[in-house]
């Protein structure tokens, strides 16, 4: 993708599950008059709408949105190709746009963006289906105990409750002979400055008390608008990456026999504020976020007029 020939903006809207980042988005995008790309790695699968709190149809017909249920859920969508995909779309998009909207919460995809990724040879689909078979049969805790003895530096650095994480650094360390991190060399180049693309980086958050009761919340509303009926009709499907995230693992155990439907609501709520705390700290890494809570509209926008001549 060769560089814009005038300067154009990417405003970043990032921040953790439920904290209210759609609705922020919406409103800039409609200021601004453009459109929103997800960064969610769940909402782009057409069969997952409530367990993955799609954008209602109202919203989007508010906003043109992109990378909503464009992928099939028998697709693997790594950081690479969701990279190459969005870049392409920027570039169709800045032909008319001076400014577009990134929406989500999936930090490797957002910093897939502004960094780049690193070289990481191919891997034969073989290896990830066979962990993906180990992990339904055994679980995750034989497969975060491999990575340990194979590359523990990955296996301290990564989020090692990630199912999808630690089968990425396993396939890598299993199909090249080589520890994942020995991958991590930091020296990729990132495609937003290749492109001459500005990202502006914006993060939401709230008191934790007040985002709880909103996961909380969120996970209640979810189950009444058929969470659990969804999650049904995508069994069959339960092995791929797509499931490998909070809410579905806790229903199929329920459909399972492991667990009653009301330890699994339960789960689905303590381990949607553990996801939130993990993308907290993945965010406040980056000292260059910009700081509002989801309520300070007027405020974030006058950020957003200063910043943007």
């Amino acid at each position: 993708m060769s560089p814009v020939s005038s300067p154009k903006y990417l405003i970043i809207i990032a921040g953790p599950t439920a904290v209210g980042k759609t609705a922020v988005a919406i409103e800039v995008a409609k200021y601004f008059h453009t459109d929103i790309v997800s960064a969610d790695s769940r909402q782009l699968f057409k069969e997952l709408s409530i367990g993955v709190a799609r954008p209602s149809e109202a919203e989007l017909a508010e906003v043109k949105h992109h990378f909503i249920a464009n992928k099939s859920i028998d697709e693997y969508i790594s950081a690479g190709e969701y990279q190459r995909e969005v870049m392409d779309l920027l570039h169709e998009l800045y032909a008319t746009k001076d400014i577009v909207v990134l929406c989500g919460g999936t930090g490797f995809y957002i910093n897939a963006l502004l960094y780049g990724l690193d070289k990481i040879p191919d891997i034969d689909p073989a290896v990830r289906a066979l962990l993906n078979r180990e992990c339904e049969l055994h679980g995750l805790v034989p497969l975060q105990q491999r990575l340990k003895e194979l590359d523990e530096t990955s296996y301290h650095s990564i989020d090692v409750q990630n199912t999808q994480r630690v089968i990425r650094a396993l396939e890598v360390c299993i199909g090249t002979g080589m520890p994942f991190s020995a991958f991590k060399t930091r020296q990729a180049v990132s495609p937003l400055e290749a492109a001459g693309i500005i990202p502006v980086k914006i993060a939401l958050n709230m008191p934790k008390e007040q985002l709880h009761q909103r996961i909380n919340e969120r996970v209640d509303t979810m189950m009444e608008a058929g969470f659990l009926e969804e999650a049904k009709s995508v069994y069959a499907y339960k092995s791929h990456n797509a499931l490998q995230t909070v809410g579905y693992k806790e229903l199929f155990d329920f459909v399972e026999g492991k667990c009653t439907l009301e330890e699994a609501v339960s789960l689905i709520k303590l381990h949607t504020r553990q996801y939130a705390k993990r993308q907290l700290t993945f965010f406040n890494k980056n000292d260059d976020y910009h700081w509002f809570h989801p309520s300070e509209i007027p405020q974030l926008l006058q950020f957003l007029k200063e910043t943007i001549r």
